[in-house]
């Protein structure tokens, strides 16, 4: 599991239960990987939102993935104040708004601003900065 990508503590453990090991055997194994630092939620925070940040994602939906992922929500504030002053939410979101109205020639521009909201809401991004971009 560990050679494709960082994966967060809680996913190791799942795919421990999942196989049927012994709660013993799954936290022994935890333990060997915490102190040999091959799995760290820290680590692995930093590198999912960075990772998730050029996809590009909102940091609603960022969160809510490492909340999935078992990452404590002290290690996401942590990782967030790392990362976001070079992050600036505004312009990814205005940029992919015009990316979208370009695409949208043909289409009335109500409903053309409507689908580019909505696509912006499942992303992630908050309903404030949307609206603020599209204005």
């Amino acid at each position: 599991m560990l050679k494709f990508r960082l994966h967060s503590e809680k996913e190791i453990f799942q795919r421990l239960k999942q196989k049927d090991f012994p709660e013993s055997i799954i936290q022994e194994t935890l333990q060997f990987l915490r102190e040999h630092r091959f799995i760290d939620d820290t680590v692995f925070a930093k590198a999912w939102i960075a990772s998730r940040l050029k996809k590009p994602l909102g940091l609603n939906k960022i969160k809510e993935e490492l909340r999935i992922k078992g990452i404590d929500n002290e290690i996401v504030a942590a990782a967030w104040l790392e990362i976001l002053p070079d992050y600036s939410q505004e312009e990814v979101v205005k940029r992919i708004v015009l990316e979208r109205l370009a695409k949208s020639k043909g289409i009335e521009p109500l409903k053309a601003k409507r689908r580019i909201f909505a696509y912006l809401l499942r992303r992630g991004f908050s309903a404030d900065v949307i609206i603020q971009a599209m204005e």
